[in-house]
């Protein structure tokens, strides 16, 4: 049987708080593939790797629809009944979103170059 995990142990192993996984499940990113008798919120591993997709791609400025639209695109190519044309449209998709975030990897590596410029030209005035 496939462990099922809370939605407090999933924050913990996601890094995501509980109201932002909560959200994630109310605009329907990411809905708990169970819930309990007493109607809690249950998660797979395969829902903590979508939250753990959606907390990569935030801090790069995807928008929730493009979240969405990034995540059915992992689903079509996960699906062994997607047709060829549904294939490669997922896979033109996953390459646009690998362009941006490598050129955001980019962006935040001169960006940390500077932040390392400047601590050290101000570590001399200690």
């Amino acid at each position: 049987m496939t462990e099922r995990l809370q939605i407090g142990e999933v924050s913990a192993r996601t890094e995501l708080s509980i109201k932002t996984i909560r959200h994630y499940d109310d605009v329907g990113l990411v809905t708990p593939s169970a819930r309990s008798a007493g109607g809690f919120r249950l998660y797979t591993e395969d829902d903590v790797e979508r939250l753990l997709t959606i907390r990569r791609m935030k801090p790069l400025g995807f928008t929730l629809e493009e979240m969405r639209e990034l995540l059915g695109a992992l689903d079509t190519l996960a699906a062994p009944d997607a047709t060829p044309a549904r294939r490669e449209q997922a896979t033109a998709y996953l390459a646009e979103c690998h362009t941006r975030a490598r050129q955001a990897c980019d962006d935040l590596a001169r960006q940390l170059d500077y932040a390392h410029e400047l601590t050290n030209r101000l570590a001399r005035y200690r």
